[in-house]
């Protein structure tokens, strides 16, 4: 930890620099109270400065962020070093095989997904909300690792804090986008009051995960939504007609 920040990790990330964090350790008042990252809020950019170096300094200690504007696609992008925060490119992804880079990703129910293979010293995050996922950002990942010499059956990940099925209800004309994709993805929906379905969205993204052959996968099944004192969400926010949501990060890199 650093300065209370509060980092989940995951079994199969050990020994790799890696933590998804929440709400809890930062600077933020108010709505978004706590760890907000999120420069696309109405937080205070001081506030937003010190949480992304509490969060950095948590994880990869000296480390340099690199995040990028998310915008819900399966686009991936090689991070090199950190971008300025108004020179960031479009992405939902980011992999990188240089120490000291630190990848963040941002999420506020949307599921943050962290890849490593430690052999090839290559490592990735994703951003999958339900358009990524299913349009594709874990495999786009997985295949911009391998062009810096990673081999997916090396490759391990995990799934961190999400909405869960329980807390995320969808409608007929959301399930069959999934089922005219393969009809076999009704498996990750749950009957729910009439016309409406409980979407598993962190399900989903293991799914899509074993399909490209990662052969280790860890979902960590906390749901964003449910824990209100430890992570934001988007969905919450909205239930409970707040002007504003704060954005929690997740952060991979090489030491």
């Amino acid at each position: 930890m650093s300065e209370g920040v509060e980092v989940v990790r995951a079994r199969a990330l050990d020994g790799v620099a890696h933590g998804f964090l929440g709400r809890r350790g930062g600077v933020s008042t108010g709505i978004l109270s706590g760890l907000n990252v999120g420069t696309g809020s109405s937080d205070d950019p001081a506030a937003i400065a010190e949480n992304r170096r509490r969060a950095t300094e948590a994880v990869v200690p000296g480390g340099q962020l690199a995040t990028v504007f998310q915008i819900h696609s399966a686009e991936a992008v090689v991070a090199t070093r950190a971008w300025p925060l108004d020179a960031r490119p479009h992405a939902d992804a980011l992999v990188t095989d240089r120490p000291g880079v630190a990848l963040g990703i941002l999420t506020a129910d949307c599921a943050p997904v962290l890849f490593a293979d430690r052999e090839a010293g290559v490592v990735g995050a994703a951003h999958a909300g339900w358009k990524g996922a299913i349009g594709g950002v874990t495999d786009s990942t997985i295949a911009l690792m391998e062009s810096l010499s990673a081999q997916r059956e090396r490759i391990v990940a995990a799934i961190g804090p999400c909405i869960a099925r329980a807390s995320y209800e969808v409608d007929e004309a959301f399930l069959r986008r999934f089922a005219e994709m393969d009809p076999e993805n009704e498996r990750f929906f749950a009957a729910g009051r009439p016309d409406h379905y409980q979407f598993d969205l962190e399900a989903y993204v293991a799914h899509r995960l074993a399909t490209a052959g990662v052969r280790r996968i860890e979902a960590l099944g906390e749901d964003t939504y449910a824990q209100p004192d430890r992570f934001f969400s988007y969905r919450r926010s909205t239930h409970r007609s707040e002007p504003d949501y704060g954005r929690q990060i997740s952060v991979i890199g090489i030491i």
